[in-house]
């Protein structure tokens, strides 16, 4: 880490953080470079400005400026459909991320979970990214090539009762063995697990008997933690199948039942119906559940369909010392904020906010609902979000964009005090532009993403 009166100048180096977790450090001239390569391969007119060298050394304010520069300058590029999704972007940021790690390539071991506790353990380089190990596991589970896009790698974090909490889907810009390992911890892991929402499309999955079996370990999971909901009469049911290894039975009757296909949160906060209120928030359906603990102890539920959330965006405050060396990268203190501005009645929009380390894990789930929408609006098959590999890299179909994770940097001044820096669009991908309501509350455009699948509805509707 450049300090001191060198790090003021235009060569110092920056932390990019990915979810508040040191991602890689990079210089001006390293950015400057893949600007410069960007520019080349898709024109001046498309990639955005980047800040400008200057002769003399930067003051501390300067620093500041071109720091905030560059942070506009990433996300913007991260959530560009065509420079985010690039290869020169992606290899950009693992390649980085491999140096500041400091793990050479070489062949590794890599222990991937199945939703049963199951270890599957591969062998990969270092360098290899998302899609190359997700690929591997499903080599060695003897999962078709046509089934792989229907299941993600995720980071998560294993609780000391053996529970899982899941952080963020495993990106396309990350080496999944360096994110693992450069936290330094056993209690984070990574999982298999299904990344769709829509179980009509469990159909495709149980055709084949590899897809089967995930597909059913992961329902028996999800409702020995509790998170599909199972009266005694249904349990008897499930147990009957399952002593009869009626796998697609067993499937069948979990469809049927509350929170089918949800992913369950840790405890957390939001400010609805009004603030500090707990809150267990599910997704799933379409939908974010709500489970809320009001100050007066009263329990209530309610679903925030996505289709009326015009707009979210994630926010983030993470310390500016984050990632330096002695400090423990699985252990910083973020706070994030994911906030969506829902359709409560025909003219009345509201902004709710939920404050939860795993925000980002949600706007994550947030995306991937409007994404099957739109495919399914449009008559495609969830087939076809993914591209198999053209010229050795992946293409994602337009429908199917990334959630763009955050760049955020950090001042490249190591000597200066730690501060609290915010980021909004952490996890912001720009789906339509958004028209101004004129309310006094109202957030810029550049702040949040809108939502294709956004409806407006009246009062009949609710």
């Amino acid at each position: 880490m450049v300090s001191g009166k060198a790090a003021a100048s235009w060569g110092g180096a920056y932390n990019i953080h990915v979810n508040g977790v040191l991602h890689c450090r990079v210089r001006y001239s390293q950015l400057l470079g893949l600007h410069e390569q960007l520019r080349k391969e898709y024109g001046a007119n498309v990639v955005p400005a980047f800040p400008p060298k200057k002769i003399f050394t930067l003051t501390l304010a300067e620093v500041e400026q071109r720091r905030e520069q560059l942070e506009k300058y990433m996300q913007a590029v991260r959530q560009d459909p065509v420079l985010g999704g690039s290869e020169t972007f992606n290899s950009f940021l693992r390649k980085a991320q491999q140096e500041t790690q400091q793990i050479p390539t070489e062949e590794v071991p890599l222990e991937v979970l199945l939703s049963n506790g199951q270890k599957v353990t591969v062998t990969i380089l270092t360098s290899d990214q998302t899609e190359d190990v997700l690929e591997a596991v499903a080599s060695k589970l003897d999962l078709p090539e046509d089934l792989v896009g229907y299941f993600s790698l995720f980071l998560a974090r294993e609780a000391k009762d053996g529970a899982f909490s899941f952080m963020r889907k495993l990106q396309e810009f990350e080496l999944p063995y360096v994110s693992v390992t450069s936290l330094r911890s056993p209690e984070y892991k990574i999982i298999l697990r299904k990344s769709y929402w829509d179980s009509s499309y469990d159909d495709d999955v149980m055709e084949q008997r590899v897809g089967l079996n995930l597909l059913y370990a992961q329902t028996v999971s999800d409702i020995e933690r509790g998170w599909i909901l199972v009266s005694k009469e249904q349990h008897r049911q499930l147990k009957s199948l399952q002593e009869k290894v009626s796998k697609k039975e067993f499937i069948r009757l979990a469809q049927t039942l509350k929170y089918y296909g949800y992913l369950k949160f840790e405890p957390c906060v939001t400010d609805f119906p009004e603030k500090g209120c707990q809150v267990i928030v599910s997704a799933g359906n379409s939908e974010l559940n709500f489970q809320v603990r009001l100050p007066s102890e009263q329990i209530k539920e309610g679903s925030f369909k996505v289709t009326r959330m015009r707009c979210w965006r994630v926010t983030s405050s993470v310390p500016t010392s984050t990632g330096l060396p002695g400090s423990s990268p699985g252990k910083v203190e973020v706070k994030l904020e994911l906030a969506f501005e829902y359709l409560m009645s025909k003219d009345r929009l509201q902004w709710v906010t939920i404050t939860s380390p795993q925000a980002i894990m949600l706007s994550i789930c947030l995306q991937s609902m409007v994404d099957e929408l739109m495919v399914k609006k449009s008559g495609s098959s969830i087939r076809k979000l993914f591209r198999r590999r053209a010229n050795g890299a992946l293409r994602r179909s337009d429908s199917q964009q990334a959630v763009k994770s955050p760049p955020l940097l950090d001042s490249p001044d190591g000597s200066r005090e730690p501060m609290l820096k915010l980021s909004s669009k952490l996890t912001s991908v720009s789906l339509r532009g958004i028209s101004h309501s004129g309310s006094a509350g109202d957030l810029g455009a550049n702040d949040f993403h809108g939502n294709y699948a956004f409806e407006g509805i009246g009062d009949e509707d609710l």
